[in-house]
């Protein structure tokens, strides 16, 4: 399987190899900003037992929070699908933003006027510094692939990054099925 070059809008799957790392172990990443100084992306595929309601009381909304990756995570972020309804939102790719302004945003969802398959809340994000990320990629950390999804934001299970193993194939199908942690084989 050939790794794609790192760029914004794409996904990092993490390799099997590391296992032993509990931030990213079975992750699948959203890239939302690559450069040569920095990688900045969030974990698509780990939910934690938060609601926005939870963090922010004012929100009257139970969306799920997910685990966004291990740096600032006592700061909220989330991605989106609805720029027309949150000004200032970055675009990623393939229909997916990024942030944009929050007092819009905290309006909306308290109209409930935002469906939970249109945005993702996250605590934390995942970042590399300068070439960081590549000499990961090159020690066989991870790979990346095109965001070939719809609606990514849609994609909720824990099995999403089991389900792309299985999608590339080959050595990967073993890693697929193996429990997450070897010692229980």
């Amino acid at each position: 399987m050939d790794s794609l070059a790192p760029h914004k809008g794409r996904l990092l799957v993490a390799e099997p190899s590391i296992l032993s790392d509990s931030s990213f172990n079975r992750s699948v990443v959203l890239l939302t900003e690559h450069s040569q100084d920095s990688s900045i992306g969030f974990i698509l595929n780990k939910p934690l037992s938060y609601t926005l309601r939870d963090l922010i009381p004012d929100i009257d909304c139970d969306f799920i929070v997910y685990q966004g990756g291990p740096v600032e995570q006592d700061n909220l972020y989330f991605i989106h699908q609805i720029p027309e309804h949150i000004p200032n939102s970055i675009e990623v790719g393939n229909g997916i933003y990024w942030g944009g302004n929050f007092d819009s945003l905290v309006d909306l969802l308290n109209d409930k006027k935002i469906d939970s398959s249109s945005i993702r809340f996250f605590l934390g994000y995942s970042g590399w510094a300068s070439n960081q990320l590549l000499d990961e990629m090159d020690t066989n950390s991870w790979f990346c692939i095109e965001n070939s999804y719809p609606n990514i934001l849609k994609e909720k299970n824990n099995s999403f990054w089991k389900n792309h193993l299985l999608e590339i194939g080959g050595k990967y199908k073993l890693w697929a099925n193996a429990p997450s942690d070897p010692k229980l084989n």
